[in-house]
């Protein structure tokens, strides 16, 4: 064990140096291809691995492009590019033992953020030496180190194969932020047969290491889109009368979508996270752009929430005479996870990494590993995503956030104790 621990803060550590936002994670698949293509897993990459007509928000082409230089640049082999650079991204693993037993499906996700990192002397990843190298991504959420989980659990797996029974399948999901990617590994069809299906999250609470609840509670359901105003330019003092000013609308709808009723059926949530538009004191601005979220306690709620918005950014084009595009760029539904408490709790009772086992969780905010959650549950299996708190120095999502590497082992751990049990090892 504490060699997979210690392999897996050293992939952790090369991780966090190469970030990249969802779809664009051409360097990070290579990097686990290449800690894991020795083993009895038959991998599939690329469109064998994932659905791309179900992908939502994808980069533009130059995106795209200019990913896969930096993957090629980095040393990326030509095969894998070629399997990857058009955005299907992530890797699928499958062990099937031959044996007769249980399908057990995991999850981890992979992908970074538009983020710039932290360079302060209190931060460990600059003051050690393992900052990110990507100007403007980073590791803000623990992506690093789900994905270090991962392939340590794959590891053992491999490793301990021979006492295995059933099959076992590992999907290094891309695109989980911005709720883009989980639904592609859906559709694909990697769920459908799985009789326990298990992911999680590390942090997300405050508190000492060696936590696990066994279950997160309080999903929310979201909808990310984008939003596009057409107008017409004009001199802003020699002919004002002529323009139609796609700042105004989009600033208008910016204001009024924070306007919409609150529901009585339970939270709602909406945000503008971004505005950007003009170019010029005396320009009047032909084209704006925001980015926006609807989120809700039921998927019910979310849509309410999304129509109004809908209504709200109509009425404020048609008042400045601008035209509008609405983009979906990301969706997630609400899920419950089953009761596996028992299960966790019995599996890791000889654990020492592990000091308490709660029955749940607070799930903090959407997450797209609620479309496994769900097409798991539908075909009569058993889902839950687990979450390993850890004492947080900054919050999520933010330039000084880390993950405290001592509950990877408490992760990891977790994990392998739950194949033993399922296995009764």
């Amino acid at each position: 064990m504490k060699n997979l621990i210690d392999e897996a803060k050293k992939l952790r550590r090369t991780l966090h140096q190469y970030p990249e936002v969802g779809f664009t994670e051409m360097i990070t698949t290579y990097l686990i291809l290449k800690e894991i293509e020795h083993t009895s897993f038959k991998l599939y990459l690329g469109s064998d691995a994932t659905d791309i007509s179900e992908q939502m928000g994808r980069p533009s082409d130059e995106e795209l492009l200019s990913a896969a230089k930096r993957a090629e640049a980095f040393g990326v082999d030509k095969k894998t590019l070629s399997k990857v650079k058009n955005g299907e991204t992530g890797i699928v693993a499958v062990l099937d033992t031959g044996e007769e037993g249980t399908h057990v499906g995991f999850r981890f996700d992979i992908d970074g953020l538009p983020i710039t990192e932290a360079e302060k002397e209190t931060h460990i990843p600059y003051s050690e030496g393992f900052k990110s190298k990507h100007n403007g991504e980073m590791h803000a959420c623990g992506h690093d180190a789900h994905a270090s989980i991962g392939v340590a659990l794959l590891k053992y797996l491999d490793a301990n194969k021979h006492a295995l029974k059933g099959k076992y399948t590992i999907i290094f999901q891309a695109a989980e932020e911005g709720l883009r990617g989980a639904n592609s590994y859906v559709t694909k069809g990697w769920l459908d047969t799985v009789d326990y299906f298990f992911t999680s999250h590390v942090g997300l609470v405050s508190k000492n290491v060696g936590s696990v609840n066994a279950k997160s509670e309080g999903f929310l359901s979201s909808k990310k889109f984008d939003v596009e105003f057409f107008g017409k330019s004009a001199h802003a003092g020699g002919e004002p009368n002529a323009g139609n000013n796609a700042l105004l609308a989009a600033s208008n709808a910016a204001i009024n979508l924070n306007a919409i009723s609150r529901h009585k059926e339970g939270a709602t949530r909406l945000n503008v996270g971004k505005l950007e538009a003009g170019s010029g004191r005396n320009v009047i601005p032909d084209y704006a752009f925001m980015m926006c979220e609807v989120r809700g306690a039921k998927d019910e709620l979310t849509e309410y929430m999304f129509k109004r918005a809908e209504s709200v950014i109509k009425g404020a084009a048609e008042m400045y005479d601008c035209d509008y595009k609405i983009r979906l760029m990301g969706n997630a539904s609400t899920a419950e996870c089953d009761d596996l408490f028992d299960l966790i709790k019995t599996a890791t009772e000889n654990n020492k990494y592990v000091i308490e086992v709660n029955e749940s969780g607070p799930a903090g905010g959407s997450e797209d590993a609620t479309y496994m959650l769900n097409a798991v549950q539908k075909n009569n299996g058993k889902a839950t995503y687990m979450t390993f708190p850890y004492k947080l120095t900054a919050g999520h999502h933010h330039p000084e956030f880390d993950v405290d590497e001592e509950v990877l082992g408490v992760a990891i751990s977790t994990y392998v104790d739950i194949v033993n049990e399922l296995n009764k090892i």
